[in-house]
């Protein structure tokens, strides 16, 4: 291992395989790989061996004999900043300069991503009334670390619409806001993994909610995992104030790599406030069971099952002219199949893939479901989807998707349908 440490040295300092001065170690013979390399350090003072002539090339070597390599290689001037940032408090104790920048250089990061969509939608059941809109969000997010185990994360989200519009008028053009919507610690506290603050996450893969909370959420394990978390959907209230007080949430799973099948099952309890008592027939909770497996059918090719179930037979809807609620009754349970192939990697130009989705959900299975098609009847919703993405380039993915759903029967709802594409490109720095 030191002998590998110092060729990299002796390359940082552009040494080539010719002979230099006449090696000073007894124990590198000249017919040695490493015998050029360590000829020209040690001639050039970078490198020092033991009173009695040896190098000890195989021997482990302690952090300050590196510090002590990199400083003379720094006075040569070899590019080892990343040695220099590693080594930087032993340098210090051998009074060696290392700039503060140098030492923090990469303590805090900053990355983002930029999407531009377009959405088109049909509502049949509203004389075939149609809806259009586009936008840009930015996002930018600030991961500083903390410590070896703990980082800070905070992402500023700029959102602006282009347009939007229905067949009576166009609205929001231009309009725009800007927010501070994730600010996180998460780190490790023994063996468990901790994330506190304000997040952007899904639960039941989207299929029960995605969007943000503030909450704690621990995790434990790698290829068996129990995770759990409380906090309030702060979602849910940005839509209808003081819809939502708290939530819990458990799961246990497994995340075997190249295993045929993995698992998952959990349960989410979400409390609502008085605005969700409304429209929950007054009830104060909505819980939810489900189970769900992911299978490896065949190369690139994943087959993936959900099955839902709520307390919740009966919810509300709000008629926003009049404030009048109506309670519709729903299906308790709900189940999502869902098929996938391949998938686009942004650092990967020319990737692709495709997926397609089956929905059957009962309107007591789902609190901000994750799909871009329409979710908001009354009863629940079922349909398909079925999309595709390919990275046009490094760091640049399109995407378009189209959804056609419709209302579980009910009350009032029998013919309420929506068919919805969705497009988008994403930019990642």
């Amino acid at each position: 291992m030191k002998k590998s440490l110092v060729l990299a040295m002796a390359m940082a300092l552009g040494v080539t395989a010719s002979a230099y001065a006449a090696n000073p170690f007894s124990d590198v013979p000249a017919g040695h790989w490493a015998y050029d390399s360590i000829s020209k350090l040690a001639a050039a003072g970078v490198i020092e061996g033991y009173g009695d002539d040896t190098f000890r090339g195989d021997r482990l070597m302690t952090r300050y004999e590196m510090a002590q390599i990199v400083a003379r290689a720094m006075a040569k001037g070899a590019n080892v900043d990343k040695l220099a940032a590693e080594f930087a408090d032993e340098l210090e104790k051998l009074n060696v300069r290392v700039a503060a920048l140098e030492k923090k250089s990469d303590n805090v990061k900053i990355t983002g991503e930029i999407r531009y969509h377009y959405k088109h939608q049909k509502n049949t059941n509203y004389g075939d009334k149609r809806y259009s809109e586009t936008g840009l969000r930015s996002r930018l997010y600030f991961t500083g670390k903390v410590n070896d185990n703990w980082n800070y994360v905070g992402r500023i989200q700029n959102q602006q619409w282009f347009h939007k519009s229905d067949d009576d008028a166009v609205s929001n053009k231009g309009d725009e806001g800007t927010e501070f919507n994730i600010a996180k610690l998460e780190g490790r506290l023994g063996g468990v993994n901790v994330i506190a603050g304000r997040d952007d996450d899904v639960f039941a893969n989207g299929y029960i909610y995605d969007g943000e909370h503030d909450a704690i959420k621990l995790s434990y394990g790698d290829k068996w995992y129990v995770s759990g978390g409380y906090g309030k959907l702060t979602d849910l209230n940005e839509e209808v104030a003081d819809s939502a007080k708290d939530f819990w949430t458990a799961e246990i799973g497994s995340n075997i790599e190249g295993s045929f099948v993995n698992g998952r099952i959990g349960y989410l309890k979400n409390k609502f406030g008085n605005a969700g008592k409304e429209l929950t027939n007054g009830d104060d909770n909505v819980g939810i069971w489900y189970v769900g497996a992911d299978f490896n059918v065949a190369k690139d090719l994943v087959f993936n099952a959900m099955y839902l179930r709520s307390n919740r037979d009966v919810f509300g809807e709000k008629d926003e002219d009049t404030g009048v609620i109506t309670n519709h009754e729903t299906k308790k349970d709900g189940y999502v199949f869902g098929l996938g192939y391949k998938g686009a990697e942004a650092s990967e130009p020319g990737s692709w893939g495709l997926t397609a989705r089956y929905y059957h959900q009962g309107r007591g299975t789902y609190l901000a479901h994750t799909i871009d098609g329409e979710t908001g009847f009354a009863t629940g919703f079922k349909g398909w989807s079925i999309g595709g993405e390919v990275a046009v380039a490094k760091n640049m993915v399109a995407s378009v998707t189209y959804y056609d759903t419709k209302a579980l029967k009910g009350e009032q709802e029998d013919n309420a349908k929506a068919k919805v594409i969705w497009s988008e490109f994403n930019v990642f720095f």
